[in-house]
């Protein structure tokens, strides 16, 4: 029990996202301090924090000061510099480890890394040069290309649909080096999240079920309504790469579930995830709880979906469509939701604000709540 950091102690987490204050404010109800570092002293999570050390993620003197008032560091981005990592672990315990960190920041070494440990993938092909793209295409077929390094929410990556689309793909990455993935025919996008303590307790929560518009995710349901076979198989694949990892933290495997059947995972984050945003509304452990207690090494919470959970985010779009003024009243005013705002200002199309939340009792329910509260908002514009 002697490496248990107990509340009281100040915990550093590297970014001030909303995944930084949604996990502060956890902490901070747990009674642990919480210090963040950001490179905008304003940030989300500035509102919730004791401290914000502003910086960038690449400045190693700034991490090292942000981890010597610290008793663990944790992270809400994977865009931290290897110099930072080592920075921090000088003065405190990097959770998850700057190892994890290192694979999942690289496209290329993640599916190594994944083939390595005899995991599930589509087929894809490492692109140096657009000739190498021309010959993945060649052989592969339809791709989507996504840069080695960076992007999220569909940035930095492209789709090439057909041989013509090869050097446009290859222009949008900058001439960046790529994977090339075979594009293929999916019954659903899943996401699993596995959390483990350094002393080795290990809870997954059940499979969201995602849907995306734009590459990015519109809207999650937990549990996913997916056959048992398929949740169970999805929940083992999320354990092994925990163990394999010896993760301490937590950690989001996006997956794909074929027409054929095939369970394939696609891509990993060491940290919280949007999917899993109803956690706070469906179980009684949420995502953010569960990271708290994983890198301070206390016992993890329940993992179990007490009732269906769904959530529906809110972009910047809503903002400019409304001048700035979302008729938030209409969407609370629908039977069992609540609203969740980052705090974040500068709203722009495709930037998340925000999302809705409800339960049901089914994850149909849950959802058709969600969405028709999104669509008050809207309507009350009109």
């Amino acid at each position: 029990m002697t490496g248990i950091i107990r509340p009281g102690a100040t915990i550093g987490i590297l970014g001030g996202g909303q995944l930084g204050r949604m996990t502060a404010m956890a902490a901070r109800t747990l009674g642990y301090n919480v210090h963040i570092l950001d490179p905008d002293a304003n940030c989300a999570a500035s509102a919730v924090a004791d401290r914000v050390v502003a910086a960038k993620f690449d400045d190693a003197d700034a991490a090292a000061e942000l981890a010597r008032h610290c008793d663990v560091v944790t992270l809400e981005i994977e865009q931290i510099s290897p110099p930072a990592m080592d920075a921090v672990m000088r003065h405190a315990p990097l959770r998850p480890s700057k190892r994890i960190v290192e694979v999942i920041q690289d496209r290329a070494q993640q599916k190594r890394w994944l083939a390595e440990h005899g995991l599930p993938l589509g087929a894809y092909r490492e692109t140096r040069t657009v000739d190498d793209l021309a010959a993945a295409f060649d052989e592969l077929g339809a791709l989507f290309v996504k840069a080695r390094h960076g992007g999220y929410d569909g940035r930095s990556q492209a789709r090439v649909q057909e041989r013509g689309d090869v050097p446009k793909a290859w222009e949008a990455l900058a001439g960046r080096g790529a994977v090339a993935e075979q594009a293929l025919d999916l019954e659903a996008e899943l996401s699993v999240m596995v959390a483990r303590r350094p002393s080795g307790e290990t809870k997954v929560f059940p499979p969201a079920l995602n849907v995306h518009e734009r590459q990015i995710l519109a809207w999650s349901v937990l549990p996913a309504p997916l056959p048992s076979a398929i949740t169970a198989q999805a929940i083992e694949l999320a354990r092994r790469i925990g163990d394999a990892f010896a993760l301490e933290g937590i950690l989001a495997v996006e997956m794909f579930l074929t027409t054929d059947g095939a369970l394939l995972v696609n891509e990993l984050a060491p940290r919280p995830h949007n999917s899993f945003h109803e956690t706070e509304v469906a179980c009684s452990t949420s995502q953010f709880e569960q990271l708290v207690r994983a890198v301070c090494d206390l016992p993890l919470g329940m993992t179990d979906a007490l009732r269906p959970g769904a959530i529906f985010n809110l972009f910047g779009d809503v903002w400019l469509e409304s001048n700035g003024t979302p008729r938030f009243e209409a969407a609370l005013a629908q039977p069992g939701i609540r609203l969740h705002l980052y705090g974040k200002p500068g709203a722009r199309p495709g930037r998340k604000m925000g999302h809705l939340s409800a339960v049901g009792e089914t994850p149909d329910d849950a959802l058709a709540r969600v969405r028709a509260a999104a669509a008050a908002i809207t309507t009350a514009l009109d």
